[in-house]
């Protein structure tokens, strides 16, 4: 079985390119899950009911996210509508949405887990190696796999030893930088970071003129960058339950 993970989608220019790739990607790598996140694919910050469905008519299987995942309001309102939206569980609000989403897959069923990072982070509930422990207590699948949603990549790699034995991978998101230090130990896959989908000659996906503008005293709003993008994802190949094998994978696209 093969697992395609897409990085943090940024704004229209991120959505544009991954929904021009996905039946290259799927002809090229022929995977059977397909994984993103999801949770800067409304303008940068969060997501939108309207831009949920259209994940799902792509063939999306779950939408993890992540410390953005509330900064739309509106999506508040119909998370009972969004059953492939999966929030992190220790971040606050924690009475609201999902933290995992439990699928059937040829390998049997899988566990989608969403843990945001506490180092560098706001809005955390609880320590994520606390959290992951209740998760693993209380969801009941054959295999786990997690979208770890931190800034330090001494936290996340700590956060894989940890829990490597219990996972086919965890999967770093949020810095929206490609780590080169993917790897499977023991059955379970890793890499640091993903990394982004959006604009390549930007700041995390934003529009460097407007963050220059900002850092020099001037007030702005989040705009997103346009010009030519990339997408960043990694495929991670499950045998017998386990990981063998991840690779990374980016494709750089025509000007959004």
């Amino acid at each position: 079985m093969k697992i395609l993970f897409i990085g943090d989608i940024v704004g229209r220019p991120g959505r544009n390119i991954l929904r021009d790739n996905l039946s290259i990607l799927k002809k090229e790598y022929q995977f059977d899950t397909l994984i993103i996140n999801g949770e800067n694919a409304a303008h940068g910050k969060g997501i939108t009911p309207k831009i949920y469905q259209e994940f799902i008519r792509l063939g999306i299987d779950v939408i993890t996210l992540g410390n953005h995942a509330f900064a739309k309001q509106i999506i508040l309102d119909e998370l009972d509508c969004c059953d492939s939206l999966v929030r992190p569980r220790n971040m606050n609000p924690t009475n609201v949405g999902k933290y995992v989403k439990v699928i059937k897959t040829k390998e049997g069923t899988l566990a989608v887990h969403s843990i945001l990072g506490e180092v560098f982070m706001n809005n955390v509930s609880e320590s994520p190696f606390i959290a992951f422990e209740k998760s693993l207590q209380e969801v009941n699948a054959d295999m786990h796999l997690v979208d770890f949603h931190a800034e330090a990549t001494a936290e996340k790699q700590t956060f894989f030893y940890k829990f490597k034995d219990s996972c086919v991978a965890i999967l770093g998101t949020h810095t929206h930088v490609t780590t080169a230090d993917e790897m499977v130990v023991d059955g379970c896959a890793y890499i640091s970071d993903v990394g982004m989908t959006g604009v390549t000659q930007s700041i995390l996906g934003r529009d460097i003129e407007e963050v220059i503008l900002n850092l020099e005293g001037e007030k702005t709003f989040y705009k997103v960058a346009s010009g030519q993008a990339h997408l960043s994802a990694v495929l991670v190949t499950i045998v017998d339950k386990r990981a063998t094998n991840i690779e990374r994978i980016k494709i750089i696209q025509e000007t959004y």
